[in-house]
């Protein structure tokens, strides 16, 4: 006959019994909620600019020749279903993505070195604080002259956009470890290269990913000046000839194809970086 002692549970209190984890009814509305407003947002910008373009509103900004959005979609079909766009479309993705690995490597790299010693700081720094403002545009002249290829220049006003954001988030990321983590680790036995990375890299990374964040930003920006002023091939080219030839719809096209490409990678950076950084709080909006 078994021993065990038996529990009641009708008289153990509610609060001593396990929780299944079901998703949150709030939670669920939330996201519903967030859902529903990012669309009506999207579908109120549709009807403005439909109204505007429809009834040629002629205020202080001029839209008789914007095209409608009707037109901008019956031009966007009729490019995607040809390859001359997608070959475009191919060109920007390789620029714009090896130069932003090339910028993401050397900016986080030097940014570490910078952030921690003294000297990489007063090597290092001092230059890059010199080039830092000069504009990416006013590089596409030099930038001819220094690469061989147009491809070659392209890609390299593009990763110069991105280094300069990445390095100066990490640098920043870096000053502002809590030295008292760097004091407790040397107080447990931990050398410099286990103190650098287990404690500085993990320390620095949610600047390390605000950094690449803005730097994609940034980078498209400068993709798609570099194609506009010297590129054969790319969203940005298309866009300008587009401008050239007259086609106002394909401009759009061009336009709303850069912010959508944009938005993807921005959005790849956000999601790689959440899944970096587990241990990071929610945002304060997220409990509200």
């Amino acid at each position: 006959m078994s021993t065990t002692p038996r529990i009641d549970v009708a008289n153990v209190p509610a609060r001593a019994l396990p929780r299944l984890a079901w998703p949150a009814p709030r939670q669920r509305l939330q996201a519903a909620s967030r859902t529903a407003l990012r669309l009506l947002s999207l579908s109120l910008f549709l009807v403005g600019w439909h109204l505007a373009t429809t009834h040629e509103l002629n205020l202080y900004v001029r839209f008789a020749n914007v095209p409608t959005p009707a037109r901008v979609v019956n031009d966007a079909m009729t490019l995607f279903a040809t390859r001359g766009f997608w070959i475009h479309i191919a060109a920007s993705l390789e620029r714009i993505y090896l130069g932003f690995a090339i910028a993401t490597v050397l900016g986080v790299g030097l940014g570490l070195l910078i952030g921690w010693f003294r000297v990489a700081e007063d090597l290092l720094f001092p230059p890059i604080e010199l080039l830092r403002p000069i504009p990416a545009v006013a590089w596409v002249p030099i930038s001819i002259m220094l690469w061989p290829t147009e491809r070659a220049s392209i890609v390299f006003i593009t990763g110069l956009g991105a280094f300069f954001p990445i390095v100066l988030n990490t640098i920043h990321g870096v000053e502002a470890i809590d030295r008292g983590l760097v004091r407790a680790a040397m107080s447990l036995g931990a050398g410099r290269a286990s103190i650098f990375r287990e404690v500085v890299i993990p320390g620095a990374l949610p600047n390390i990913v605000t950094g690449l964040s803005v730097g994609m930003g940034v980078s498209w920006i400068c993709l798609i000046s570099a194609e506009m002023i010297s590129g054969q091939y790319g969203v940005g080219y298309f866009t300008w000839v587009a401008y050239g030839i007259v086609k106002y719809s394909s401009i759009v096209v061009g336009m709303l194809t850069i912010g959508i490409l944009g938005m993807v990678s921005s959005a790849l950076i956000r999601v790689g970086g959440a899944s970096l950084m587990p241990w990071r709080p929610r945002s304060a909006k997220d409990e509200t």
